[in-house]
């Protein structure tokens, strides 16, 4: 792959790790950052290789948003300009990260604002370290929420609490985003890493296609109807038992052992 300036991306047992890499500016979302994340991100889809990724940010900051001013897409424009921007950028990112067919966790080193808290919200898992800060900054610049935060934070929390943040743009600690229900772990900063490795490791040894069919059944089940949910999990149910590693599962369990998950 290319060579990046915004981030870095690394592949180790089967886990890719992609790192927010602008420190001096807290990790801010610019164009170049953005596109970059494109690229990544359609590598972790497409490389069978690659079974769970995790994102987290350089330096002391995870991702305080759009870099404004510097090609992060700030700026006045007209209705129509913005339109696009958003569905073209921020909103193409979170998607990208919610609908990725295979798990990954976010860990949150630091400062999340913006569309630096949807960047982990859109992801499966999320990691705090216990100094994290999420918040919701919109409203101290004059902003409505974008991003795709007003599609996932009720989801997470409930209407009232998203709103809450949302109209207020206070800073929520990582211990009451644990309480809440935002984030899944809160661990001593110098126990991000070791954590995070648990877990996407545990995820890069499970059985990958059911994994994202998993999260794509969770993820659809509240846009639609019961009728609906039922047939994709139909569907998705036999589309996975064809897998080999359901025919691995099920020789693991009558033989009484640890099943070996290779992805397929």
């Amino acid at each position: 792959m290319a060579d990046f300036e915004a981030i870095t991306f690394a592949v180790d047992a089967q886990v890719a790790w992609i790192t927010l890499n602008r420190p001096d500016a807290r990790n801010a979302i610019n164009d170049r950052m953005r596109e970059e994340l494109f690229t990544v991100l359609g590598e972790v889809r497409t490389n069978p290789d690659i079974r769970a990724a995790v994102l987290t940010g350089a330096g002391k900051g995870f991702c305080t948003g759009a870099d404004i001013g510097r090609g992060g897409g700030g700026g006045p424009v007209g209705p129509g300009a913005a339109r696009e921007m958003m569905k073209t950028r921020s909103q193409r990112l979170i998607r990208t990260l919610w609908e990725l067919e295979k798990p990954i966790v976010a860990a949150v080193n630091g400062v999340a604002a913006g569309v630096g808290c949807h960047l982990a919200f859109a992801c499966d898992l999320v990691i705090a370290a216990a100094e994290a800060r999420f918040i919701e900054v919109f409203v101290r610049r004059g902003l409505t929420i974008d991003g795709g935060g007003a599609y996932l934070l009720p989801r997470l929390i409930g209407l009232a609490k998203a709103k809450e943040l949302v109209f207020f743009g206070d800073d929520l600690p990582a211990d009451e985003a644990l309480r809440i229900g935002l984030v899944n772990r809160v661990v001593p900063g110098d126990q991000l890493a070791d954590a995070t490795r648990q877990w996407a490791a545990r995820l890069a040894q499970g059985p990958t296609f059911a994994l994202g069919m998993a999260k794509r059944l969770l993820n659809r089940s509240l846009e639609v109807d019961l009728e609906t949910s039922l047939e994709d999990e139909a569907f998705a149910v036999s589309l996975v038992t064809q897998s080999d590693d359901t025919k691995e599962g099920m020789r693991a369990f009558v033989e009484r052992r640890q099943p070996v998950f290779t992805g397929r």
